[in-house]
């Protein structure tokens, strides 16, 4: 079926709206009017899945559909990523974790884990700065997405998505399929062990999640958020910092309205600002 736009869905700005305000109001996400096209290819799938021929045929099933709503988000989501992406983070967190000492327990949080590159890279890099593979660090890795979550948790990969990793790496690291599996490789159980995966919403009231973090790892995610969102995520997050805790951001995000929240410390790192900073803040707005 095509329409006189000469598309095969009908999708007019009354509906991109529609979608604009759901993905705000469930996830927290703002949409630009440039990101209209990139909707519709999205979404169009799951109209060709479930045999509608309209975007508001599809928007009222989403609102009379509650498990639709997982299907939405998936594919609204976007999930670049890439092992040891923006690598002077993995430095910055390897100093980090040598310096607490091998009696410590870090506890990280990796709060968009996408298809798991980086909660692994968290991972490989502990088992690097303490020499050993049972180290003491306890990774928390989620994401919104339950798809995404999926192919993170096997930690199967092509041999593609390895490209950026070192040839040592990959044999540290990887069992390499065979037979059916042939072009693909398998993170070993001792990575894959360190890695507790959860579908956490940011804008969800409560979070699945005890205790504090010394590193929170929370890159490339504030950008689709709104300043408000931003804050109010940001103010929950830098909650559960521990006392002398990271916060590491994305290379494109910056905290400069929040400086009451957090202060730089090195790039796109932050640390929790004092209390007594925040009093002052607050008193100043």
């Amino acid at each position: 079926m095509s329409t006189h736009s000469g598309r095969e869905f009908e999708y007019a700005d009354a509906d991109f709206n529609r979608v604009k305000a759901v993905i705000h109001r469930k996830a927290g996400i703002h949409l630009a009017d440039s990101k209209k096209q990139l909707v519709y290819s999205r979404l169009a799938r799951r109209l060709r899945f479930l045999n509608l021929h309209s975007f508001r045929a599809y928007l009222d099933y989403l609102e009379h559909t509650p498990d639709e709503l997982q299907e939405f988000i998936n594919a609204l989501t976007t999930n670049l990523t890439a092992f040891f992406r923006e690598e002077h983070h993995f430095q910055i967190l390897s100093d980090f974790l040598q310096k607490s000492g091998k009696n410590k327990l870090c506890r990280i949080w990796c709060a968009a884990s996408s298809t798991g590159e980086e909660p692994y890279s968290i991972a490989m890099t502990a088992i690097h700065a303490y020499a050993s593979y049972t180290p003491p660090v306890e990774i928390i890795a989620s994401d919104i997405d339950s798809q995404v979550l999926h192919t993170a948790a096997a930690g199967v990969y092509t041999m593609e998505r390895l490209e950026s990793l070192s040839i040592e790496q990959k044999k540290q690291f990887f069992l390499r399929g065979k037979g059916a599996n042939s072009g693909r490789a398998k993170v070993i159980q001792e990575l894959r062990s360190l890695i507790d995966f959860r579908q956490i919403n940011l804008l969800d009231k409560d979070w699945p999640l005890d205790g504090k973090f010394d590193l929170i790892f929370c890159r490339n995610v504030m950008i689709y958020f709104d300043k408000p969102t931003q804050i109010k995520i940001l103010e929950r997050m830098v909650q559960l910092l521990a006392p002398n805790g990271l916060y590491i951001a994305g290379h494109s995000e910056s905290f400069s309205h929040a400086n009451h929240l957090v202060s730089l410390v090195g790039k796109t790192t932050y640390r929790r600002t004092s209390s007594r900073a925040t009093e002052i803040a607050n008193e100043l707005r």
